[in-house]
């Protein structure tokens, strides 16, 4: 999967500029980054008007891009890939909504807004611009129809079905084109668990997405006037948005902040097992939106995370494969960038919609040539070594990559990657000896199978079972408790702060030899202030060793003093209260709930009194982290919470 860059800064107020300049460098690091087999051939602009859905048309040797354009669809021949030329616009009611497929040689149209209902157009005179259409607002029960949603072609049985209209509370709608393309007739409709917001339908089967329910279903539409749901599903984010079926295989999204591509099996729709998920940054709050399956590739537009390509070869083991960041001023949660995406044309060029470019309202298609790779596949499991049996959430990480998986009950895993190449794959669990294969060979296209027994560690032959540590003034008291104790010969007690390296300050020897408990204190005298962490290794009379799990306290200063204004931090950045009794050099620094640093130090030079410090935090992601302020005389840690 792949990961944006991040990184913090802060400065004072005066400092802004540099802030701003860094941030727009790292954006062009993070589009180099993300830009993956596409080949980017032009981008055209709709000056004014903003984008939704997209489609293709192919005749004639001529392809050409259907988009869905706020004033109405537009036509461009992209044939020329680098060259996309206008041809017509359809009027229709102004709308920041519009999706559109096609049947034979007529598109079909749809829009929430205005009274157009299902706009058909003729494309047969294409690349002429006189081409025939008309609106079509229903018959029968369907008389009155003025909107939908969204549309979808059963192209093998040639009924075309309508989602979200404004008729029977949005249920499905089918409509025949058997007789007569241009001029439907009303069929018939799926009630089912009411609003349908998108779907797919093939041969007599539609798969409809319930947003509002968050499943999606498997419907047998034989008798229109009839319709038998086969069975039911509920999607990761329950937030059912699209549906794309492939095989035996159906594909969704959930429209819904850290939203997934999802995989189900739908052989036995009455059983539809969920195979696999994946999203495109994980916890970015990136949203998914349209997917579609081309030669077992998911092309999918992922809005501000652009276009990305998506290796379901092997449906239950999905690797994205390719990428382009067609928003790259902004990441995350919101709904910006790319809507849809059309990858069926003959020359194999993908097109894509952009609502708007960035602090504009011009939208924009643009036009890719693919370049399409199959994933590297890691499968196995991990066993018991002592005696077989499967391990559950085990670790798996392909070693210098962001690729890992954790095992199911069944002990197995499952992940690729887009890279080939030879790797150390990680194998770790607690209670088991962690284990590195080397030399594992990753192929494109290749199914690896890496099978790993993991052996046990054998009991600590001291079980401890408190260790704590306070501070008292300027002294830290650790306190602990062993429960048993065999082949003991003592404990040293290491300390550290900040990021510095353990050092042992003391030992302290074992009381007991045998099976019963014992108790221990030792105090650390004289710290300076700031944090201070401790931790204790036992030692074995043979010299095996063990680690305690690090304890933390914080020694109050004296001439020097740090606030955070607000906490949790929201919005990027906040106001750092500071005090200094004497002019003093402060270095501040950030880490990370794993204790590893994040970016680089800042150096202020203090005057004696109190001053304001901005702290900028772009693109750090939400969570836990410590602030280390230290000068001198004295070290101050506190804690934040980033929103």
């Amino acid at each position: 999967m792949y990961f944006r860059r991040r990184f913090f800064d802060f400065t004072l107020f005066t400092m802004r500029h540099i802030y701003l300049f860094a941030l727009l460098t790292l954006n062009a690091l993070q589009v180099t980054a993300q830009n993956v087999n596409l080949d980017h051939r032009s981008t055209y602009t709709f000056t004014g008007q903003t984008l939704s859905n997209i489609w293709g048309y192919s005749a004639g040797g001529e392809e050409y891009a259907l988009v869905g354009a706020q004033n109405g669809l537009t036509i461009l021949k992209v044939t020329d890939p680098t060259n996309p030329v206008f041809i017509v616009q359809i009027p229709a009611t102004s709308s920041s909504w519009r999706e559109v497929k096609t049947y034979q040689n007529f598109a079909y149209v749809v829009s929430e807004h205005g009274a157009n209902g299902c706009q058909i157009i003729n494309l047969t005179n294409l690349p002429g611009s006189n081409l025939s259409w008309h609106n079509y607002n229903g018959d029968g029960a369907a008389t009155g129809l003025t909107k939908a949603h969204a549309l979808q072609v059963d192209e093998v049985k040639g009924y075309l079905y309508l989602f979200g209209s404004n008729l029977f509370s949005g249920k499905a709608l089918c409509f025949n084109l058997n007789a007569d393309p241009y001029n439907p007739t009303y069929a018939g409709k799926y009630d089912g668990a009411g609003y349908v917001h998108d779907g797919y339908a093939n041969n007599d089967i539609l798969y409809p997405a319930h947003i509002y329910a968050g499943t999606f279903a498997v419907v047998d539409m034989s008798n229109k006037s009839a319709p038998v749901t086969l069975g039911s599903a509920t999607t990761p984010d329950a937030f059912t948005h699209n549906t794309w079926l492939s095989g035996s295989t159906i594909f969704t999204t959930d429209e819904k902040s850290n939203s997934y591509l999802a995989s189900y099996n739908v052989t036995d729709p009455g059983n539809m097992p969920l195979l696999d998920k994946i999203q495109m940054n994980p916890g970015s709050g990136s949203i998914v939106h349209n997917t579609y399956i081309h030669n077992n590739y998911a092309v999918t537009s992922w809005y501000r995370d652009g276009v990305v390509v998506v290796d379901v070869n092997r449906p239950a083991n999905m690797v994205i494969v390719g990428s382009y960041d067609t928003y790259p001023g902004a990441s995350g949660n919101g709904f910006d960038g790319c809507w849809g995406v059309y990858p069926y044309f003959p020359s194999g060029n993908i097109i894509a919609s952009n609502i708007k470019a960035q602090n504009t309202s011009n939208g924009e298609m643009w036009v890719f040539t693919p370049n399409y790779v199959r994933g590297c596949y890691l499968e196995g499991q991990v066993t018991n070594a002592t005696n077989g049996q499967p391990i559950n959430s085990a670790a798996v990480q392909i070693m210098s990559t962001s690729t890992s998986d954790n095992t199911t009950v069944a002990g197995n895993y499952k992940m690729g990657q887009r890279q080939s190449g030879s790797y150390t794959v990680r194998v770790s669990k607690t209670g088991f000896t962690t284990q590195l294969i080397n030399n594992i060979a990753l192929t494109n296209g290749v199914l690896t199978t890496l099978n790993v027994a993991l052996q046990p560690v054998p009991p600590a032959p001291v079980e401890l079972v408190r260790f704590d540590a306070k501070a008292d003034g300027h002294d830290a008291v650790l306190i602990w408790q062993t429960a048993s104790e065999v082949n003991n010969q003592g404990f040293d007690i290491q300390h550290r702060t900040g990021s510095d390296d353990w050092r042992t300050i003391g030992q302290v020897d074992a009381k007991e030899d045998g099976e019963t408990g014992a108790s221990y204190d030792f105090r650390v005298a004289n710290l300076s202030a700031g944090e201070q962490f401790f931790r204790l290794r036992q030692t074995d009379h043979d010299g095996k060793s063990t680690f305690s799990d690090q304890r933390r306290v914080r020694i109050e200063g004296d001439s020097f003093r740090a606030s955070l204004r607000t906490n949790p931090v929201q919005g990027g950045q906040c106001t750092l209260d500071v005090f200094s009794e004497k002019p003093a050099t402060l270095r501040v620094e950030i880490f990370n709930h794993l204790g590893q640093k994040t970016g680089d130090s800042r150096i202020f030079d203090l005057e004696s009194g109190n001053a304001a410090l901005q702290l900028f935090l772009a693109d750090l992601p939400s969570g836990t982290y410590r602030l280390a302020f230290r000068t001198e005389q004295d070290q101050v840690t506190l804690p934040m919470v980033i929103r």
